[in-house]
């Protein structure tokens, strides 16, 4: 925590924000990948599996790397139909060579564009699954170390965090802009009406609860300790853009800069 210049006797902390991006697949757009860009500082581009084609993806890649932002590897289930939302019963072994293929099909991507994966992100049911599935977070485990000591982006609490620091695995733990914690640390279900935080100042006071006090409020009033590095704004969520930018806007006001965790 720094001083702040515009106002000596202020603190300024720092938060990450992080998208999921490169969504794209045959030209029908989920984000507004170039707005979102320029907002965030950490992107987690898909990898084909649950969308996302080359193309998309590589444009997304491009852009994030014009703007310095850090591209990280969203990897999840080989489910395009349901858009990786859906909980696959899958061999760890099969689930370790899927996560390293992703990747370094994106690394591949970044580098002929000037950046690289720096971190990995689950996604969707991948995502949540490991929370609880031991060997499911092994596989995720074991595929990103086979490419490389690259950090985890993670639901803090769950078992993939415990097995990923014990792999040496440095862990980012996450906290969410947009979605609703249960008490135990949880996110609300997306089948449930309350799933999603829709307006942009709960929203905008959610991030700032974050990264200044590292808690997050559950919908029963619980206050959760999340001490999370990152939050992540959806931008697929309708009117995604203006409500990342009432975000950053009252970041600033309260002299928290957002900034990348590498």
């Amino acid at each position: 925590m720094t001083t702040n210049p515009t106002n000596p006797t202020a603190k300024t902390t720092t938060i990450d924000l992080n998208a999921d991006l490169g969504e794209t697949t045959d030209g029908v757009p989920v984000a507004d990948d170039p707005a979102m860009v320029a907002l965030v500082s950490s992107a987690n581009i898909a990898t084909g599996f649950h969308a996302g084609d080359p193309h998309a993806i590589a444009a997304t890649v491009r852009a994030a790397a014009e703007r310095g932002v850090t591209v990280g590897a969203h990897i999840g289930y080989r489910d395009p139909a349901n858009f990786g939302r859906t909980p696959v019963d899958i061999d760890p072994a099969r689930l370790a060579d899927e996560t390293l293929y992703q990747i370094g099909a994106l690394d591949a991507l970044a580098r002929a564009n000037g950046t690289k994966v720096s971190y990995v992100k689950p996604h969707g049911a991948l995502y949540n699954t490991i929370v609880h599935d031991e060997a499911q977070a092994r596989g995720v485990v074991e595929g990103v170390r086979a490419f490389g000591e690259l950090p985890l982006m993670l639901l803090p609490g769950g078992v993939a965090v415990d097995v990923a620091e014990r792999a040496g695995l440095r862990v980012i733990r996450e906290a969410f802009a947009d979605r609703n914690y249960l008490p135990d640390g949880t996110l609300v279900p997306r089948s449930r009406p309350d799933a999603v935080i829709a307006e942009a100042d709960a929203v905008a006071r959610r991030v700032l609860q974050v990264a200044t006090s590292g808690a997050v409020t559950a919908v029963d009033g619980t206050v959760l300790a999340v001490d999370a590095e990152s939050v992540c704004v959806h931008g697929d969520s309708p009117g995604a853009v203006e409500l990342t930018r009432a975000v950053v806007g009252r970041l600033q006001a309260e002299g928290v800069a957002v900034r990348g965790f590498l």
